[in-house]
């Protein structure tokens, strides 16, 4: 084919890019060869790296035509308007079709090998990914039946002008496109392929669902790994002051000198010291085991940060890994975690920072150019992130998520509080772990004093965990937690439930009796109402408020006050939602929680005694009368397998592993149909699974010859929601943030990318994640407004922010209380 090609007159400035400062141009040949560069790197991770260099090498192939030199040219001002060759460019953005031609390239050269269809496989995955750079993977198999692949492959030649692409392009990129798509690729594709259809993987038999599911992340992998090659080269290109920042080499060894030498400060001169000493000590000598899925089971309050952190680091050094990434359930205990790991790891004058903490949703669903340069690809040593942006970036449609994925590879993955993975998640969660390990060369540490049993899931066949029974970081996990047994669970809850009056005064006596009180709710509305009721007796520097609807530095600073009164045996009380029971260092003489899941009692004593400076505390589970928790489905549930355990119990401690292991073992049966993320009619326009789209799709009417692969990505990437409403980030006008209101409002429009940057990531601590029915109240309010008009970045009035309930849907006088 290529010998065929009859060259016009080599054109030498086919541009790709313009770069808005100053003018300069960078040409097409330019970009296709540094992407394909980075894009190769990246793939190496998978074993891919000449794939990795193939799609990088052809994915803009399209902007060799002519209607795309026309369209850049007439943007710029370079083709006269008064010219025959002008053309609209605003009109035309985005409508230039410039993906196609290099996924028909390469389907045309590599379909033809293979007499069993291998190059049909292996094509179509390269080809996939060239064409679904802009939109996110595309279906291969519509939800018609309809072959979408195929389609795309065949779509208009005479307006994609594949021909006249490669006429222009130059002939070292033809070339090199040559000699990487040969059968040396398919050879080097095939035996990757051929290791995740394995019919048996670490001593489990692999069922079919995931045999297609682990080709289908594969290609997602590869996907990700161009697609931060092509942003990560675009943004070079525009501030060329990036490219020094990038790739840094890091020093693990500088990280551990620092780590062990905050080890040595720490005095050991309580026993709850002694014993996190200890745990900290296990994670050290276990550190330079080979990579996999291990489990750190450790009571509450025994410092699994640190102790986690101290393995990571030696494990990446041991292992040559790229970076540490802790994933957290709530966004209230990243901006946390992220300052205990800086004070131990971060020095002043460091050239670069260790820590980068992405945890909001700032970051707008429709990306505009300047969301996509300002996006986070997690390329840093050490990330901090929520449960939410990692799943989506494991399953989310479009761009902005996957582009994280590859940084996955070579990564220590430290999950905080596992068991708040949403249970919609399960197998989907335990394929994705099980392929990056396997493949990616991660290592994963689930952390938690709640193992949820993901390596014992009812329907195996779907996927569950492979843990080796020696991955547990601890030896005597049952001594550990008899060790730190520091609480006595007091089940108050009684037939006819607490009224709140009941509730109230039971807060009000524990804390004449103990000095302080913690009040853990399941709802906004139960927390506010309780506050409210003791607001007239408790005096307000000892009352407090905690919820969602304030932002991370507005809790951060009532966490601040409250630990400066607990420190001086002050008063206080304190009415939260469930964001206070994960991973917030507070200790509370006295806790009363409203009756939830198991675990989330657990969760709850570890903020009772926490330090051990009684000899024991109580943690008191109460059931209120008129919960409103219709539609919080774990919840319900969680409270009912609750209370079964509760009256098998015997005698034995609610908090010991055995009964911890009862309940899920209970809770995860009960819920074994909700683990395959199930579709409604209403969602995709018939009864299904997220799975199954993303795997063999056996529930789809099409069966289309010559396709491979049959998964329908971009449905399930549009259906998939890490929570089950999606919410809006809104940046909140609380203290310092309404002086960054005020400057991303008055960003130039010419776009200080850095700057923007920069305020974005300062913002994330005074943004506030809002639901789809208040969102619609604020709107129609205009109580919100786009910083700038397609920014999609969105900042609150300030009159509908509370100094006591943060965000509200209501317009807040300076006497007035609104309970959302």
């Amino acid at each position: 084919m290529f010998e065929s090609i009859q060259k016009k007159s080599e054109l030498r400035d086919h541009v790709a890019h313009v770069r808005k400062s100053d003018g300069s141009k960078q040409s097409v040949c330019s970009h296709l060869t540094e992407v394909a560069h980075i894009s190769a790197r990246l793939a190496a991770k998978i074993n891919a790296k000449e794939a990795g260099e193939l799609v990088g090498l052809v994915h803009d192939f399209g902007k060799y035509s002519s209607a795309f030199q026309m369209y850049i040219r007439s943007a710029t001002g370079e083709i006269n308007q008064d010219s025959e060759d002008f053309v609209d460019s605003d009109k035309l953005k985005g409508k230039i079709d410039h993906s196609t031609a290099g996924a028909q390239l390469l389907w045309e050269i590599l379909s033809k090998y293979g007499k069993n269809g291998e190059g049909h496989l292996c094509g179509q995955i390269l080809a996939l990914c060239v064409a679904s750079h802009h939109s996110g993977l595309i279906d291969c198999l519509g939800q018609e039946g309809n072959n979408v692949f195929l389609a795309r492959i065949k779509k208009g030649r005479e307006r994609v002008y594949l021909n006249e692409c490669q006429e222009n392009a130059e002939t070292r990129i033809l070339e090199q496109v040559k000699q990487l798509a040969d059968k040396n690729l398919l050879t080097g594709m095939l035996k990757q392929i051929q290791l995740l259809v394995r019919s048996e993987q670490h001593g489990q038999v692999v069922s079919e669902t995931i045999k297609h599911f682990y080709i289908g992340f594969w290609t997602r992998f590869l996907f990700s790994c161009l697609i931060d090659a092509d942003r990560i080269n675009s943004a070079d290109f525009e501030n060329p002051s990036y490219r020094q920042q990038r790739n840094q080499v890091v020093s693990w060894e500088i990280a551990i000198e620092r780590m062990e030498a905050f080890f040595d400060s720490i005095r050991s001169d309580t026993k709850i010291n002694r014993i996190r000493q200890k745990i900290s000590d296990a994670c050290k000598n276990r550190a330079e085991d080979a990579q996999g899925i291990y489990t750190l089971t450790v009571p509450t309050g025994g410092g699994k940060t640190y102790a986690s952190l101290r393995y990571a680091l030696r494990h990446a050094r041991a292992h040559k890994l790229e970076r540490v990434i802790f994933v957290i359930p709530y966004t209230s205990i990243i901006e946390q975690n992220a300052e205990a790991i800086r004070r131990v790891i971060e020095r002043e004058g460091d050239e670069n920072p260790w820590v980068l903490e992405h945890h909001s949703n700032l970051e707008p669903e429709e990306q505009t150019w300047r969301s996509k340069m300002a996006s986070e690809n997690w390329d840093a040593p050490i990330i901090l992130t929520t449960m939410v942006q990692f799943l989506e970036t494991l399953f989310s449609g479009g761009t902005r998520g996957v582009r994280r994925m590859h940084q996955l590879g070579k990564s220590v993955v430290i999950f905080d509080e596992v068991q708040t993975l949403p249970i919609s998640c399960t197998h989907l969660f335990c394929n994705a772990l099980n392929f990056l390990n396997t493949y990616a060369n991660m290592t994963s540490v689930l952390c938690t004093a709640t193992q949820p049993l993901l390596d014992k899931l009812k329907s195996k066949e779907n996927g569950c965990l492979h843990i080796p029974k020696t991955n547990e970081l601890i030896e005597d996990v049952d001594g550990l937690f008899r060790e730190l047994k520091r609480v006595e669970i007091s089940d108050k809850t009684k037939p006819e439930g607490w009224s709140e009056g009941e509730i109230a005064e039971l807060a009000l006596s524990e804390l004449r009796l103990k000095g302080n009180c913690l009040v853990i709710v399941n709802t906004k509305s139960w927390a506010q109402a309780l506050y409210q009721r003791c607001s007239s007796v408790v005096a307000s520097d000892s009352l407090f408020h905690l919820s969602t609807n304030q932002c991370s530095a507005h809790r951060s600073e009532l966490f601040s006050k409250m630990r400066a009164r607990l420190d001086l045996s002050l008063p206080v009380l304190c009415f939260s939602t469930q964001l206070i029971e994960a991973g917030v260092d507070i200790d509370f003489a006295s806790v009363i929680r409203f009756l939830a899941g198991l675990d989330s009692i657990a969760q709850a004593s570890g903020r009772c005694n926490r330090h051990g400076y009684l000899d024991t505390a109580e943690v008191h589970i109460v059931n209120p009368e008129n919960e409103t928790i219709q539609q919080l489905v774990d919840i319900k549930e969680g409270q009912r397998q609750c209370k079964r355990v509760l009256s098998e119990l015997n005698g034995k401690n609610i908090l010991e592993p055995e009964v911890m292991n009862r309940y899920f073992g209970y809770y995860f049966h009960e819920r074994s149909d909700q683990m395959t993320y199930p579709l409604t009619e209403n969602q995709i326009g018939r009864t299904d699974s997220l799975l199954n789209l993303l795997s063999e799709n056996n529930m789809n009417i099409g069966t289309p010859a010559h396709l491979h692969l049959k998964q329908s990505f971009m449905t399930a990437g549009n259906a998939f929601r890490a929570i089950d409403a999606p919410t809006h980030a809104v940046i909140v006008p609380y203290k310092y943030g309404e002086h960054l209101i005020t400057e991303l409002c008055s960003i130039n429009m010419k776009f200080d990318i850095a700057g923007y940057r920069a305020c974005l990531r300062q913002s994330q601590k005074y943004s506030v994640n809002v639901f789809p029915n208040v969102w619609r109240n604020l709107i129609m309010k205009q109580a919100v407004h786009e910083i700038h008009e397609g920014a999609g970045v969105y900042c609150l009035d300030k009159k509908y922010y509370s100094s006591d309930f943060g965000l509200s849907a209501e317009s807040i006088g300076h006497d007035e209380v609104i309970i959302l």
